[in-house]
């Protein structure tokens, strides 16, 4: 039996693949148990892997996919319960996936973890590689540069006199030294870290550089780090909350004035910083000469007054694309649209509801719709279901709807109930929805009686003698009868804002512009090692070789150890041409 198939024989370890066989005559493999321990330890790596971060980096984002496709409760509440009534099977199936809080739930909170701890697993082990690299000398001079990439070789040039003759007994070994002592420190200037070896009489200097290049992987992947750290504490620390403003009133920066508010989960109300902000105007510019998007969105401007305690009012603007920054919060531009001022007398003539409406548009034309509920001063509880016609025009069907988005030919029409609102009982309801399930209705619908239609300074009776409802006109030039009908500013707009707080906004930036700075240090910086050696050959000529090796892909390797051995040759005769003349041989 040969060496190689006898287990027991000298050249075959106890442990070899064949060392043991089954019944069936096959070679088995004995794996060794790893223990607790050894699968603790086995888990850590593979969390800890670079390949791992990335996925999980990778499945971050994916993760991140449901909070734009469904609404979230910590962003859009208004939606979350719109979801539901349109969708009442699926929403309590997707409500039990967490999708309505996609970025709280259990299962993206594990991936950002999972995440937080791989990164510092990565980050920790190769940033205590990297400082040892950085302390560490350049290593060794080659023995064969030949096998390397880019290598050339240039002569050396012996030190001549006057003439131009080469000089008697002239100190090859000097000429070798000072040569490379040229190469040394012109590799210094260029960047590189320098070390000169000296082995069996060949003298030789090693260099290297693009360090730079993992320092930068590291900055860029501690920049991540610390994105999900401030994102965290932000979201812990921040808040977030939604107020519609009509124009002409204000909205003060405390709990109760927001219509939502979604704190985080270390939020404290003490932190809200007051301040006033007033909607002034809000100016809304629409296409008029493109026959193919007449009346479509330019451009809004909010012009808003700001006053914190203690300071002089302050003019500002805010866009939608240009958000105002002020004590502490950033107040966003979502939305806007109509808030037509309702006023209600009862059968007295005493006013017993007076305010300008929010009507939600329904689309890009502005058709709005709108509740008024009248709880008290008329004989029953009184609720009005409104649409708004900015430019009202008549469907072939004899439906209204809106051509325009503006306000040429403003019309609103009210469909009364009377009943219960269903507030009496102490549990919130939403001021845009009107529940008429214990109502009776009074105008529209199969009630046979039209509904209520007002332009703007109209009044008309309600029904059964409840009393009256007017549709106010807001213009300056109100109640002038010598006045041309203008309607564009009869009915007062109303700006949805948005106010944001989140106190490591300014850490993002950084950690984020560092990210950016990292990732492109990580990819320009070459990685290189570089040798120049002297080497005396059989006849008894010097030569320098130059060769060089690079860690990953270098395009550039071999023109820039060509380009080097070109510039230095120059210097290295130059110097070896300086100094005393000798005797010729």
């Amino acid at each position: 039996m040969s060496p190689q198939s006898d287990p027991g024989a000298p050249s075959r370890p106890a442990d070899h693949i064949d060392s043991v066989e089954n019944d069936a005559g096959e070679a088995s493999v004995t794996q060794p148990k790893l223990g607790f321990v050894g699968w603790v330890r086995f888990a850590w790596r593979q969390l800890t892997s670079m390949r791992t971060a990335l996925l999980l980096l990778l499945l971050l984002a994916i993760a991140a996919v449901p909070g734009s496709l469904v609404p979230q409760r910590s962003s859009d509440p208004n939606g979350v319960t719109q979801y539901f009534n349109d969708n009442p099977r699926l929403a309590p199936i997707l409500d039990g996936f967490q999708m309505f809080d996609v970025y709280t739930s259990a299962w993206f909170s594990a991936v950002y973890l999972l995440l937080f701890v791989s990164l510092i697993g990565c980050i920790i082990p190769r940033t205590k590689h990297h400082l040892e690299a950085l302390r560490a000398r350049p290593p060794r001079t080659p023995a064969r540069l030949s096998r390397l990439a880019g290598y050339t070789e240039r002569p050396l040039v012996s030190r001549t006199d006057a003439t131009g003759a080469t000089a008697a007994g002239a100190d090859a070994g000097a000429d070798a030294d000072a040569a490379i002592d040229a190469a040394a420190k012109q590799l210094r200037q260029a960047g590189y870290r320098v070390e000169r070896y000296e082995l069996r009489g060949e003298a030789s200097v090693s260099a290297e550089r693009g360090y730079l290049r993992e320092t930068g992987n590291l900055v860029f992947h501690t920049a991540l780090l610390g994105v999900l750290v401030a994102v965290g504490f932000g979201g812990g620390f921040g808040f977030s909350g939604q107020r519609v403003v009509v124009e002409g009133q204000a909205f003060v920066n405390t709990l109760a004035a927001y219509d939502s508010f979604n704190p985080g989960r270390f939020f404290s109300d003490t932190s809200l910083t007051p301040y006033r902000l007033s909607l002034e105007e809000l100016d809304a510019v629409y296409e008029t000469q493109n026959r193919d998007a007449i009346g479509q969105p330019i451009d809004f401007t909010a012009h808003v007054t700001v006053e914190g305690q203690g300071e002089q009012p302050e003019e500002r603007t805010v866009k939608v694309n240009e958000p105002l920054y002020t004590h502490g919060t950033d107040v966003y531009l979502l939305g806007n649209g109509y808030a037509p001022t309702i006023t209600v007398r009862n059968a007295d003539g005493d006013v017993v509801f007076t305010d300008s409406v929010p009507f939600l548009p329904q689309d890009a034309n502005l058709t709005s719709i709108g509740v008024v509920k009248v709880p008290d001063g008329l004989p029953e509880q009184v609720g009005m279901v409104g649409f708004f016609y900015p430019t009202q025009s008549e469907l072939a069907s004899g439906a209204y709807t809106s051509s325009y988005p503006d306000l040429i030919l403003p019309v609103l029409t009210l469909n009364v109930y009377q009943g219960d609102l269903g507030i009496d009982g102490g549990e919130p309801t939403s001021v845009y929805t009107l529940d008429p399930s214990s109502m009776e209705q009074l105008t529209g619908g199969t009630t046979g009686v039209d509904s209520v239609e007002l332009k703007p300074g109209e009044t008309a009776e309600l029904p059964n003698g409840l009393g009256t409802v007017t549709f106010e006109d807001a213009s300056p030039d109100a109640g002038d009868a010598d006045a041309p009908a203008d309607y564009s500013q009869s009915v007062p707009r109303f700006a949805s804002f948005d106010i944001h707080h989140d106190p490591t906004q300014l850490w993002v930036l950084v950690f984020a512009a560092l990210i950016l700075g990292g990732l492109l240090v990580s990819l320009f910086v070459p990685r290189r090692r570089m040798w120049v050696k002297a080497v005396t050959r059989p006849d008894g000529r010097v030569v320098l070789e130059y060769a060089a090796l690079a860690r990953g892909e270098d395009p550039g390797l071999e023109t820039a150890v060509t380009a080097f051995a070109d510039k230095h040759a120059g210097p290295a005769a130059a110097a070896s041409s300086d100094g005393p003349a000798k005797s010729s041989t």
